[in-house]
């Protein structure tokens, strides 16, 4: 039953107060907190039971090292989430996260267990015949192998027979070699299972636009912010990602469409194919013996990004909610306990099928009621903003359906632009100014630097932080030394990082008031041996191209000629005036320079942009012809991107 709306004038009469106590949260987000707080749904019991059902077993060492000794895991590291919340988080991500913090092995039917809380997603294992049949692998190698070493200390120790990887997201994958290795997959010990297009989808969606996607990633996830009541609370699906290294086996059997099934070890699994909706290729799997469904990421204990904010390709809304629907109907009545890759299960056939029929409306409210207003000719802002004001009365009952990850607001845009893109059809926003010319005319137009600033302030004296942020971030890209301007700025964001429901709102808003006072501070993730591995030739030379710098003088209208041995691939590379192509499988019939290699001499060249005169002497490295010409491209390439400034210009 829906808690009656508090007043503002009641949560005024408590904070009073308190309001002169020293705080890092403002009176105006004391405020908030408090009307949030009674306006939450009834607590229940089903959340603090099912996330805690079925404990076996946690390391006794909270902390997950690499072979370095380096810490890249702490499964401790929100044991501070206890007790009423504080003011400064958001009280319904506060007690969001008193469940999600929950770290070990669980039971949860007969021969079915998770890992949750070791990285940002669920291991899940199943007893096979012979082994463990393992989902979802985790983030990093080191991560997955102390949960198998988990798994094998609390319930015997026995040999992993297959590997099923859900869909083409790293944290699904990525700590495959902490669990078996290549040698177990190519003799046939390990079979390795993913949905049709893994491996194109697992590797590609980095490789053109992986610099502005590591950097966003960095504010989505909060990394370098220390968890703690004025830090990084979690991923809303998560904690957060581990710090170890990234591995990948490809898969030796893919699964194509619904309804196909697998004798795996002696347990039969069912799959349910939902690509294109939170990742381009994944699926579901139903276990059929312990009657256990899993749905993947599709469904979680929160609303779900349909475009994430780091950066990727609109997901399809409408899709997503049909697949749920098919869920709910053909899985949810038999099985005993609806899983996911995230967060923690549901058990019983009828909450179960609640909860994914809650999940199905939640997606189709939000596509249907975008696209009716945007057929009324709404735009994307004022169509989130109708939609944020007036959820459907299902988000105030069902704990999951709330913005922990995903936002109303940030999914309705994304629909809008799946449908129409960006342009709202007013034409001044057709040709508008880039940010900081236009912010530089803003401001003058304003009345000037102290006028904007008397703006800002009056407005976060009044707590209407989204204006001030405005009119703040508009004074630092127009005058970016203005140290009081990035001050204030900064107080505002984090008063709305503090406020925010989303736990990957928070982080933004407090990874961008982190950077306005202490600077940008770069982490260079290293890059994944077997991610490098298994890109295609084509896909690394069309990537060197979105690095060519037509503005630089350098040799034009050449050929290269590229034959690597190692992989029994040929390529050309053509460099023109403005552009340069690569095409993979061709030679070209007079080659200004021709090189013969292992592909990472090519990697040495085109990314790591090492001098032609030291890959040339690389071992089996031949490079004959116009050398001159091949260092002046060499030289025109960007380096690989290391970073860039998001709230300053």
């Amino acid at each position: 039953m829906k808690l009656a709306r508090w007043s503002a004038s009641a949560a005024l009469a408590v904070i009073s107060a308190a309001a002169l106590a020293q705080d890092p949260a403002s009176a105006p987000t004391r405020f908030e907190q408090l009307v949030t707080s009674r306006n939450l749904p009834q607590e229940g019991t089903r959340d603090a039971a099912d996330s805690a059902r079925g404990f076996l077993a946690t390391r006794k060492d909270p902390m997950i090292k690499d072979t370095n000794g380096k810490p890249v895991w702490n499964l401790d590291a929100y044991a501070f989430v206890t007790g009423p919340a504080p003011d400064t988080v958001n009280p319904s991500l506060w007690r969001h996260m008193t469940h999600l913090k929950r770290h070990g092995l669980f039971e949860v039917t007969k021969n079915v267990w998770q890992v949750r809380g070791f990285d940002v997603s669920n291991m899940t294992v199943i007893r096979g015949a012979t082994g463990w049949i393992v989902i979802d692998p985790l983030t990093s190698v080191e991560a997955a192998k102390a949960a198998m070493d988990l798994v094998n200390t609390t319930l015997g120790t026995r040999p992993v027979s297959a590997v099923i990887y859900s869909h083409s997201h790293g944290d699904h994958f990525g700590g495959v070699k902490g669990v078996t290795d290549e040698e177990a997959v190519k003799t046939g010990k390990v079979a390795v299972i993913a949905p049709e297009g893994f491996m194109e989808e697992a590797t590609s969606e980095n490789v053109m636009a992986g610099g502005a996607m590591m950097r966003r990633a960095a504010y989505q996830f909060g990394t370098g912010l220390t968890p703690g009541v004025t830090g990084q609370m979690g991923s809303g699906i998560g904690m957060g990602l581990s710090a170890g290294s990234l591995s990948l086996i490809p898969p030796t059997d893919t699964i194509a469409a619904t309804g196909e099934t697998r004798l795996v070890d002696g347990v039969t699994l069912e799959f349910q194919i939902v690509s294109g909706t939170e990742a381009p290729a994944e699926f579901n799997v139903f276990v059929q013996p312990e009657r256990t469904f899993l749905a993947a990421e599709i469904a979680t204990c929160s609303l779900h990004n349909i475009l994430t904010p780091r950066g990727a390709k609109v997901r399809d809304a409408r899709a997503w909610a049909h697949y749920l629907d098919e869920a709910a109907l053909r899985y949810a009545p038999q099985s005993d306990a609806v899983i996911s890759s995230h967060c923690w299960p549901v058990f019983g056939r009828e909450a179960g099928t609640a909860w994914l029929t809650a999940q199905r409306d939640n997606y189709r409210w939000l596509h249907d009621q975008t696209v009716r207003r945007m057929n009324r000719g709404e735009t994307m802002a004022e169509i989130a903003e109708a939609l944020e004001k007036s959820p459907p009365p299902g988000n105030f009952e069902e704990w999951s359906t709330r913005g922990y990850y995903g936002t109303i607001s940030h999914n309705a845009k994304a629909i809008y632009q799946f449908y129409l893109g960006w342009y709202d059809a007013v034409p001044a926003n057709l040709h508008a100014y880039p940010p900081v010319e236009r912010a530089t005319k803003l401001v003058e137009a304003m009345g000037g630097t102290e006028r904007t600033l008397a703006l800002a302030e009056n407005a976060l004296s009044r707590g209407d932080y989204r204006w001030s942020s405005d009119l703040l971030q508009m004074l630092v890209f127009a005058e970016p030394g203005n140290a009081k301007a990035k001050a204030m700025l900064a107080q505002s964001y984090e008063q709305q990082g503090y406020q925010s429901e989303s736990a990957i709102w928070r982080n933004q808003f407090l990874a961008a008031a982190y950077e306005l006072r202490n600077g940008r501070v770069d982490r260079n993730a290293a890059q994944s041996n077997d991610m490098i591995a298994a890109l295609s030739t084509q896909e690394l030379l069309d990537s060197a191209a979105t690095r060519f710098a037509p503005e630089r003088a350098s040799a034009r209208n050449f050929s290269i000629a590229i034959d690597l041995p190692d992989r029994g691939e040929t390529a050309t590379l053509e460099v023109g005036e403005q552009v340069m192509i690569g095409r993979a499988g061709v030679l070209p019939a007079k080659p200004a320079v021709s090189i013969r290699g292992p592909r990472r001499a090519l990697l040495a060249l085109l990314f790591v942009k090492l001098p032609v005169d030291t890959v040339a002497k690389m071992p089996g490295v031949t490079i004959e012809g116009d050398l001159v010409a091949l260092q002046t491209l060499v030289d025109n390439l960007d380096p690989l991107p290391h970073g860039f400034d998001i709230v300053t210009p």
